[in-house]
């Protein structure tokens, strides 16, 4: 029996389908199975319409660099032929009269929107019905719940998120699956509900680097970048962890597994010596998240404030009390530090470091700590996690690459580099 064409990967499920091997039908109807059987527990979607997913697919030319591969959105992302409720009651029933960019970018690159994953409610804290696939009583990490499980569980191949501090890099990391945060700005977010204007990128989930990259440059519709750079030489990789002593042993051992698996095919790997400029910022992470909240969440607060959870209530109140010249104050302390952080790179392709704590944490009340992404979402850099093996408990761990701004292919092609390399000492 054949693989099934829910578990392909997004590269060679494109690959069958251009070879006429795959319909974009038989795809379809595979993660519409898989959706059916395991979303009861898994809870992944907001909404989905399996027969405009059929009828979709079979108007599918299954052309263009996605050759109609089903994405799904996470919904915080509008679509007009969708509801996007941004996980408030505030939006219940919501019809957007158009799709955000990054929707019709896909639609043109010749994907199909398979449905809205669960969000945390506007993208911050309060979450939704999703767990994690692994253990149905661990969070799948948020606010991009749905769509790392969705990745996760086979349900989809691809799927989009957004991050505002941690919400592509945990996720995917407790889900056991590649998440990708481009640099700021890379993705058009019109369209995309905002949280904090300064911080919030757009980003994706795949099972593997080359799927990420492949989505990720078919949305820039640019060729994807080669990963397997370097020029023949192994990268050169500096380990450094802000809050380390806030990691657990399970976290740990991931990062010393891929370090060993790093040194054994010959990369440089250095300790960088601590910086606590580093942790020195999450308060600046947060006064400019607060702060863009309350300007971006203005309307609800202002018309709708009883349907709100209480942690928004207390947040956007906290948020209105930062005027515009504290808030311009933080962004410009942001640009300063971005400056200065370039530094730490000179001589390095990348920063190996932590993408959580450790393993999801039990139950689907907290989606767990973005304390190891902050940072990094503040300097606008790309950052890419990849799975680094199994904690304590069974449930995945990873490891997370960031390089500097507007480096993301390099990011990617030390992703993949780590990812081979993990593989040889298997």
């Amino acid at each position: 029996m054949g693989q099934a064409p829910n578990t392909l990967s997004a590269v060679e499920a494109a690959r069958r389908i251009e070879a006429g091997t795959l319909t974009v039908e038989q795809l379809a109807e595979a993660c519409l199975a898989r959706i059916a059987e395991r979303e009861p527990e898994v809870g992944a979607f907001a909404h989905i319409d399996p027969e405009a997913v059929r009828v979709a697919a079979r108007a599918s030319r299954a052309d263009g660099p996605l050759r109609g591969l089903p994405v799904a959105v996470k919904d915080l992302i509008d679509t007009a032929d969708l509801p996007a409720e941004y996980g408030s009651p505030i939006w219940a029933g919501n019809r957007p009269t158009e799709d955000a960019a990054v929707v019709t970018r896909t639609k043109a690159a010749g994907g199909l929107i398979l449905g809205k994953t669960v969000t945390t409610e506007f993208a911050w804290r309060t979450p939704g019905k999703t767990r994690n696939p692994h253990n149905l009583a661990h969070t799948p990490g948020g606010s991009s719940s749905g769509s790392a499980a969705a990745v996760a569980d086979c349900m989809a191949p691809l799927a989009f998120g957004t991050q505002t501090a941690g919400s592509v890099i945990r996720p995917a990391a407790y889900c056991g699956v590649v998440g990708f945060k481009p640099t700021f700005g890379t993705h058009d977010r019109r369209g995309v509900k905002l949280l904090a204007e300064y911080l919030d990128t757009v980003g994706c989930f795949a099972r593997s680097v080359e799927d990420i990259a492949f989505f990720d440059y078919a949305l820039r519709g640019e060729t994807m970048p080669p990963l397997d750079g370097f020029d023949g030489a192994p990268p050169r990789l500096g380990i450094h962890v802000p809050f380390a002593d806030r990691i657990d042993d399970d976290a740990a051992a991931a990062l010393e597994r891929v370090r060993i698996a790093a040194q054994t095919a010959r990369a440089s790997v250095v300790a960088l010596v601590d910086w606590t400029a580093y942790e020195a910022m999450d308060e600046v992470h947060a006064t400019v998240m607060t702060a863009g909240a309350a300007r971006a969440l203005a309307w609800e607060y202002d018309n709708a404030y009883d349907q709100l959870s209480e942690f928004y209530r207390e947040t956007l109140t906290a948020g209105r009390a930062i005027d515009d010249a504290a808030y311009y104050d933080a962004q410009g302390k942001a640009d300063k530090f971005r400056n200065e952080a370039a530094a730490r790179l000179d001589g390095l392709d990348a920063i190996l470091t932590v993408p959580a704590s450790g393993e999801a944490p039990e139950g689907i009340g907290f989606t767990g700590d973005p304390m190891f992404n902050r940072i990094w979402t503040l300097l606008r850099w790309p950052c890419v996690t990849i799975p680094a093996g199994r904690g304590s408990h069974g449930l995945p761990v990873g490891v997370q690459i960031v390089t500097g701004y507007g480096e993301d292919a390099r990011a990617l092609a030390v992703a993949s580099w780590l990812e081979k390399a993990m593989k040889a000492v298997e």
